[in-house]
């Protein structure tokens, strides 16, 4: 599989025995060592701000993404005790749909990212919709016309940045999402790609040739000299300029052609959208595995095997993970608020200081209690699509404080993901247990009440940092540090399993009560 060790020059140089992974998340920039046992052996953590310039709009700073994964980065390889030297690859996965239009001559973004949160371009789909333009959407690219996607936000910035269409169309800007973006800038602007996962969720490519689409492309109004190559999720995606990961080296844009490190480069091995890093992380390698991520959003995943299923009620269906040009497909339901409704109890709401102290809180709020929360913030997510719903809550009575809010905001996340098992069911997939990951899942309360309101077994993972693991399995496997994906399911473990231990009844009739209040804010 490598090509790097038969690619000659400074990658084939590197003899290390670690795995450098990148997880760039939606509020911080993380970066985990790994042996070649997939254990980690240091972690650097960094957050960086959210921007929301009017409703429904989230934007992020490029330099504070590059500035905080370099951080990052740093953090992990003191923390782990080694040298830079050390590192046999880098592995990256990323926020997907997040959109960068950056100027090739001097590698500065025109504009913020656009966050995949954002639904400022809701106008521009619904107008599209208006136009038939759907099916030929979901036909292609398995996706639903929605602000969430990159295309729109593409469209937006070429459209409200004076100039950028101009110099788009004249081959003088680059698009890429945070994989594409990170990429960059790690290899001194030599190298515009991206993965095929991370392409998978732009509306630009097509899911069955797996290439960019000329027609969508026109449809959208997106120039196609300003898309990154698409590669395997295990490739050579060139390499990283290694000073950039020592102590007090200068973080800064790179320009298109900079003249390359003298040092010798380390390869970059992989790069996978952070669902898809978490579908490989939990070793759902076979059809009918799913699992389900709980960051900031919530991301449940079922793989469906070599050929694309098309979801008949709203559900996505996307590009799993692809090797030697060989795809795997998924089914996808996505949630926009899952961690973030604890993150504004604790910013907006003030009722906590950190996300553990809800576990606390809503011990002994039993399913019965009045209130409902629907965490519309941006809009509802599949099965829904409705960028126009906004949040509420219901029921509230004298008695409601913090317990209860806490609670119920535990509760809507659970919820929500019955929806989406729900329509993966409806979609003809036979789900039997439930691969779980991420921040939430440290909440024993949340994986237990996870449990009761979907009526399926859930199964958490030994760590929480599953995609960050994805990506560094694949990187490894790039450079011949691992030889197959049977190697996964063994260096993958887990860390508890939660049944359900309410009625049927009970459930269906919390379930009953959900519908009825997300009918109130569409």
């Amino acid at each position: 599989m490598s090509t790097f060790a038969s690619a000659g020059g400074s990658a084939a140089k590197h003899q290390g025995q670690y795995i450098l992974a990148i997880d760039q998340g939606t509020t911080s920039s993380r970066a985990m060592i790994y042996n070649t046992k997939l254990r980690a052996q240091g972690r650097g953590q960094s957050e960086f701000p959210q921007y929301f310039p009017a409703n429904g709009q989230v934007e992020h700073d490029p330099s504070d993404i590059l500035e905080t994964t370099l951080l990052a980065c740093r953090k992990a390889i003191k923390d782990a005790g080694i040298q830079v030297t050390d590192i046999a690859v880098i592995g990256i996965t990323n926020q997907r749909e997040t959109t960068v239009v950056w100027d090739k001559a001097s590698g500065k973004p025109i504009y913020r990212a656009i966050v995949w949160q954002d639904r400022r371009t809701a106008a521009h789909c619904q107008t599209l919709r208006e136009q038939g333009c759907e099916a030929l959407v979901q036909e292609r690219t398995g996706l639903l016309l929605d602000p969430y996607f990159s295309a729109t936000k593409i469209a937006w910035i070429l459209d409200h940045v004076k100039g950028a269409r101009q110099k788009a169309e004249a081959g003088e800007l680059a698009f890429g999402t945070i994989d594409s973006f990170l990429l960059w800038h790690l290899s001194g602007g030599q190298v515009h790609a991206t993965d095929a996962t991370n392409a998978s969720r732009t509306l630009l490519m097509n899911l069955h040739t797996r290439e960019w689409d000329s027609e969508l492309c026109e449809t959208f109004g997106v120039p196609s000299e300003m898309l990154p190559e698409i590669k395997d999720n295990a490739s050579a995606f060139g390499v990283a300029n290694p000073d950039l990961f020592r102590e007090g080296a200068s973080i800064r844009f790179s320009p298109q052609n900079a003249d390359k490190h003298e040092t010798a480069g380390i390869p970059i091995g992989a790069m996978i959208g952070d669902q898809q890093g978490a579908l490989v992380g939990q070793a759902c390698i076979e059809p009918g595995q799913i699992k389900s991520t709980y960051g900031t959003g919530c991301f449940a995943l079922v793989n469906t095997g070599d050929k694309p299923v098309k979801s008949e009620h709203r559900l996505l269906s996307t590009l799993g993970y692809q090797i030697d040009g060989k795809p795997t497909y998924a089914l996808e339901g996505s949630i926009f608020m899952a961690g973030a409704i604890v993150q504004w109890l604790r910013d907006k709401l003030g009722i906590i200081q950190t996300a553990a102290e809800t576990e606390q809180l809503a011990e002994g709020i039993d399913c019965e209690q009045s209130e409902i929360l629907i965490p519309a913030f941006t809009g509802l997510g599949a099965p829904y699509w409705d960028p126009n719903a906004r949040a509420a809550i219901f029921g509230m009575t004298r008695d409601t404080g913090k317990k209860q809010l806490a609670a119920a905001a535990l509760r809507s996340v659970a919820l929500q993901t019955r929806d989406l098992l729900q329509a993966m069911v409806a979609d003809g997939q036979t789900i039997d247990m439930i691969k779980v990951d991420g921040g939430m899942t440290d909440n024993g309360w949340f994986m237990q009440a996870l449990a009761d309101i979907t009526g399926h077994s859930v199964v958490r993972a030994d760590t929480a940092e599953i995609s960050v693991r994805g990506a560094a399995f694949l990187a490894g496997l790039e450079v011949g540090l691992f030889n197959s994906f049977n190697e996964l399911t063994k260096l993958c473990g887990s860390k508890g399993t939660f049944t359900p231990e309410s009625s049927k009844a009970d459930r269906q009739h919390l379930h009953k009560r959900w519908l009825a209040a997300i009918a109130k804010v569409r």
